[in-house]
């Protein structure tokens, strides 16, 4: 009897935090697709940029660049604002991924509200699908969330994860143990996962990870054993490693921490 090969998670790379660095002195350093080539050769399969209505870190310029340049999937996170929406339209990157966004905010504080804006979303998801964009929408880890991306028609959701990655950095977690707080929020995650599943949705997370954290969500399993997250998307822990180690380094002992955990 032939075993059915197990596909192992994605990991997609946030390089915000790269460009962040370029626009604190307007230098033309460091380079996006210099970056995105070295994380690609590290293991990485996708390149996530989060093109923001302020243009605090990623450019109009470096989206088009990365376009243009990448031999691996662009998911380009981005507000449901109509300037950004005829952008990616144009663009057509492979993904989509909608985020909630606030001017003040230093990153991402929360999943999107389906229901609150659940007009403007749907006609966006239905604007991006009509360009061959596939579209995820960045919710928090609710039944109620995963079912209403369903019915507003996306094809995966993306959970945040930021408030089980918060706890387990303040717990100062060790590898064999999960604050009652933390298991929690694992629980939520799960759940809403394996419901994405049983819809058709892709599951994929993003926000807080660090090399600790993302090993306890990257152990849980779906059918046949395959991972229930198919696709992480994480930036500010390898970016901020890569400092100490260097870019393709921090990049593989990622795709280790959640391809063998």
């Amino acid at each position: 009897m032939n075993s059915v090969a197990v596909k192992p998670a994605r990991l997609g790379i946030n390089i915000d935090h790269i460009a962040t660095l370029r626009q604190l002195r307007g230098t033309p350093y460091p380079d996006l697709i210099e970056a995105a080539h070295i994380v690609e050769a590290a293991g990485a399969e996708q390149i996530t940029v989060h093109l923001r209505e302020d243009r605090r870190h990623i450019q109009d310029q470096d989206v088009k660049n990365l376009r243009k340049n990448l031999k691996i999937p662009l998911n380009l996170e981005m507000a449901v604002a109509p300037e950004i929406v005829r952008f990616a339209v144009k663009l057509k990157p492979e993904w989509s991924c909608l985020v909630p966004e606030k001017r003040r905010e230093v990153t991402t504080e929360g999943g999107l509200d389906l229901e609150r804006n659940r007009k403007a979303i749907g006609l966006t998801i239905k604007s991006l699908k009509r360009a061959g964009i596939k579209v995820s929408l960045f919710i928090e880890p609710s039944l109620k969330s995963v079912q209403l991306s369903h019915e507003l028609g996306a094809d995966a959701v993306e959970l945040h994860t930021g408030k089980f990655c918060l706890l387990t950095q303040k717990a100062n977690t060790v590898a064999s143990k999960l604050s009652p707080a933390a298991q929690k929020e694992l629980v939520r995650i799960e759940k809403a996962s394996r419901l994405a599943h049983s819809l058709g949705l892709g599951a994929h997370a993003g926000h807080g990870f660090d090399y600790e954290n993302v090993r306890w969500v990257s152990q849980l399993e779906g059918d046949n054993r395959s991972p229930l997250i198919e696709e992480y998307n994480i930036g500010h822990s390898i970016v901020s490693r890569a400092v100490m180690v260097g870019l393709e380094r921090a990049v593989r002992e990622m795709v280790s921490a959640i391809q063998a955990p």
